[in-house]
């Protein structure tokens, strides 16, 4: 009780995650004000029992990147993350670090903090489980639930596993031979965890009461978790006898007794219980949103029902399966899209402190940049499929960007082709003929290509297909051959028009690719932008359409541009 007595006297300070980021962290990529409700995006809140990895970043960069995406199309964006600080795991890892849980949680929560706001995360809040605004929220959503019938008090048994802060059926438990040591454990078949049986007195959720309307909720929204296959098994297992799944859908513990777990938020009226992990995590999407709210106005300005939850795999069961039923039991909207992205391997197997093959994300940044390893993450990432790391595929994104975008905004300013230092007004006289159609085609289509794929987290076809687009411009240059075309135009007007509908429609691809890469590399294509004359409220969605001809009655005049993706070290 005396850590419960701390916890609550120290979630009395500041909110200190509430404060917004600087300028340089939040500009968004257009100026176009929306009067539609904000959209609401997340990342999961990570649980501070070690620092922060590839694929921690990976999951923000990802939020962040729909976060600038949709403020891009015009609209008013929340997106949070932050760190999840209660549970059994934490308390074991704060006393074998000698540490009071909450100092504990101080220093790692403040790892992920310097790592996303190194990263560029636009986050508009960074929450942590200790706010005092999230005790609130949970004791508010906790009533809510007692109150419709969903919770009561009884007896819990079943195989618990520490780390993974979940039991688990007989059914998903296996006994494991360590080859070392020939000795038996039993551990989780979904994770590898070790799990002890356990048997407790604690408060459980009625899970199955909401069991038919999971299932109604996802027939009727069949693009509601991405990718297919995740909503296929989450489906199935909503839908399979409960002696066949995996245990999923029987009531499951919402408390654990203080006399196991302290470190955590007390439940409502009954001091001798705190709030199970994962209901006071999940709770965060709400607190965000100022939940409880007082009338319905306030839902809506909070941006719920959240657009999109981004979560790794390894969780998408809680975020599926025991988040809508909370939601549905206390009577609120379901989030629109859950998507579950896949893990990093390193050499085939998935990156873990204890293996020796964990990336730090800091140094990859220093080597590489910050908007190039944001590009990668987003290129490469696997949503349904694990993704392989390695510096050699970090290194071969960064040189894709150097060939082809940095190339083709050296060769366009070069004083040979374009000696004037000017951006055209248009094609020449004779317009687009032949030569031009492959290109003036990709371009036609160029935008509503990256907003489907984008908009259906399909991340990587969509920068290819940006990407393909300006390869397809250099190779346009290298058919053109403008240097020759420059030396004829001088006494050769039909060269000089050429080389001006070379130089207008490689100027416009570059104008299409800088626009739409904005959510991924925001700091990059902001200097491109600003070298190509645009100004704020020339970069939004609704001008990211081909232009035949510039609507500008003024030259663009050229400043000297340096690489924007220089040789590396």
């Amino acid at each position: 009780m005396i850590i419960i007595q701390a916890l609550i006297r120290q979630s009395q300070h500041r909110i200190s995650s509430l404060q917004r980021l600087p300028p340089k962290f939040t500009r968004r990529c257009s100026s176009t004000k929306s009067l539609k409700p904000p959209i609401q995006i997340t990342s999961p809140i990570f649980y501070v029992n070690a620092v922060p990895h590839i694929g921690h970043l990976y999951s923000a960069v990802i939020a962040d990147t729909l976060k600038r995406w949709y403020e891009f199309k015009g609209h008013d964006a929340i997106y949070s993350t932050g760190t999840d600080e209660h549970g059994l795991k934490i308390q074991e890892a704060a006393k074998k670090a000698k540490k009071n849980p909450k100092l504990f949680c101080d220093e790692i929560s403040d790892k992920f903090r310097t790592l996303f706001d190194s990263a560029n995360i636009g986050y508009t809040r960074f929450i942590r489980t200790t706010d005092s605004d999230h005790y609130v929220a949970v004791e508010a959503i906790w009533r809510k639930l007692v109150e419709n019938g969903y919770i009561y008090k009884g007896t819990h048994e079943g195989w618990y596993s520490i780390s993974d802060e979940t039991f688990y059926p007989a059914t998903q438990v296996e006994t494991v031979v360590d080859p070392k040591t020939n000795k038996q454990s039993t551990r989780s078949k979904e994770t590898g965890k070790a799990v002890e049986w356990t048997v407790e007195e604690n408060y459980k959720f009625r899970l199955g009461l909401v069991k038919e309307r999971l299932v109604d909720w996802l027939k009727a929204n069949p693009e509601v978790i991405i990718p297919k296959a995740q909503y296929t098994n989450i489906l199935r297992a909503l839908e399979a006898p409960e002696s066949e799944s995996d245990g999923g859908l029987s009531d499951i513990s919402v408390s654990r007794p203080v006399s196991r777990l302290e470190w955590g938020i007390p439940v409502p009226g009954d001091p001798s219980h705190v709030v199970y992990v994962w209901l006071d995590a999940l709770t965060n999407y709400l607190t965000v949103t100022g939940y409880p709210w007082t009338n319905d106005n306030g839902q809506v300005a909070g941006g719920w029902p959240a657009k999109w939850h981004i979560v790794g795999k390894d969780i998408v069961k809680f975020h599926a399966i025991y988040w809508p039923a909370f939601l549905i039991a206390a009577d609120l909207p379901l989030p629109q899209k859950i998507l579950s992205h896949a893990h990093w391997l390193q050499g085939k197997t998935k990156m873990s402190k204890s293996l020796g093959n964990v990336t730090d994300p800091h140094l990859l940044m220093a080597e590489f940049g910050v908007d190039p390893v944001r590009y990668f993450l987003m290129r490469d990432g696997g949503i349904e499929h694990d993704a392989e790391f390695s510096k050699d595929i970090v290194l071969k994104r960064y040189r894709e960007l150097a060939n082809q975008l940095g190339n083709l905004a050296l060769r366009c300013s070069g004083a040979k082709v374009n000696y004037k230092q000017v951006i055209p007004l248009g094609p020449g006289t004779n317009g687009f003929g032949q030569a031009e159609e492959s290109l003036v085609g990709l371009l036609q289509t160029l935008r509503d290509d990256v907003t489907n794929r984008f908009e259906n987290g399909q991340f990587g076809r969509g920068l290819e297909a940006v990407i393909f687009a300006v390869g397809e411009a250099n190779r346009y240059w290298d058919h053109q051959k403008p240097w020759i075309l420059a030396e004829q135009s001088s006494n050769d007007v039909e060269a000089a028009e050429q080389l001006q509908t070379a130089l207008y429609l490689c100027f416009e691809t570059m104008r299409l690719a800088g626009l739409l890469l904005q959510p991924v590399m925001p700091e990059k294509m902001g200097i491109l932008l600003t070298w190509l004359g645009l100004e704020e409220k020339e970069r939004a969605w609704q001008t990211a359409v081909f232009h035949p001809k510039s609507s500008r009655s003024e030259f663009v005049c050229l400043t000297p541009l340096s690489p924007l993706f220089p040789k590396l070290k």
